[in-house]
């Protein structure tokens, strides 16, 4: 186990066996940590307001190379600010179905106490599902 992940509640929290809280740790915590970051909108979150990602603001914006520039801004800005366990590598941002409105996000990061590289895909989709 890293030093630096620890053990977390996963999420969506939920219970698994014996009707315990499931726990996650190392690369899975932090996987969803990033996750959490990107999914919550700003202002979400009552004890925290600034937490999340401004990503949200892109909704039903052109699909389009300038909205994805502004999302890779929005998403490396919320990670490095939120998520001081990782040493982002890599946040690129590409078009995806340009009939469902989606964005690929593609991350690539190391954890701060290891040396091996990882990587996230993230689907977002500028029009509501």
């Amino acid at each position: 186990m890293s030093d630096i992940t620890g053990r977390r509640w996963a999420f969506p929290p939920h219970l698994g066996d014996r009707n315990h809280f499931v726990l996650t740790e190392d690369d899975a915590a932090i996987r969803q940590s990033i996750y959490v970051i990107i999914y919550t909108v700003p202002g979400e979150r009552v004890m925290r307001p600034e937490f999340g990602c401004l990503i949200h603001d892109l909704v039903f914006w052109p699909i389009n190379l300038e909205t994805a520039a502004i999302a890779e801004r929005y998403v490396r800005e919320a990670l490095e600010r939120w998520e001081p366990r990782v040493t982002l590598e890599v946040v690129d941002v590409s078009l995806g179905d340009y009939d469902r409105g989606e964005l690929v996000i593609n991350i690539q990061y190391k954890l701060k106490d290891q040396h091996d590289p990882r990587s996230l895909v993230y689907p977002y989709y500028l029009l509501p599902q």
